[in-house]
């Protein structure tokens, strides 16, 4: 006997799937994903053993090994994960502009209808400008975390 099939059929798109901010988001987690676990992997794998065994063996229950331990040495991983997802992000106009439609709007999409349609050139440089000042600031301070945090 064969079992039921059953076929679910839209006559038009899911809404909250598409032309929504919602959308926006899936769509950026679901891009920037990999660029922040592989810093994360990379820098997790980096952590000495005997310290984790270390730790265990002073005492320490697994939530403390993980925040005194494991979190300080990873948070060079994070930094960089997340400054990736950050920067890569924030350049980023065409997918928001696909998936998201007209709510689909951010800082890079802005900056190029200034540039493109609008012909406001001394605004589009303004802002561009400010996004620069904003991410190079935002990579001294990454950078200097990770070399308070960073171990050889």
């Amino acid at each position: 006997m064969r079992g039921k099939q059953f076929s679910v059929a839209t006559r038009e798109p899911v809404g909250f799937l598409l032309y929504s901010p919602f959308a926006v988001i899936v769509m950026l987690t679901h891009i920037y994903t990999p660029f922040v676990f592989l810093p994360i992997y990379a820098s997790l794998e980096h952590i000495p053993r005997p310290l984790v065994e270390a730790s265990h063996d002073l005492g320490a229950n697994r939530l403390m090994t993980f925040l005194r331990v494991i979190l300080p040495l990873s948070m060079p991983g994070l930094l960089a994960g997340a400054t990736f997802a950050f920067v890569l992000s924030l350049g980023d106009f065409l997918a928001p502009l696909l998936v998201g439609g007209p709510s689909g709007t951010m800082i890079a999409n802005i900056v190029q209808s200034l540039f493109g349609a609008a012909y406001d050139w001394p605004l589009g440089a303004a802002i561009s400008v400010c996004i620069l000042i904003i991410t190079i600031t935002l990579l001294s301070l990454t950078e200097r975390f990770e070399k308070r945090w960073s171990f050889k």
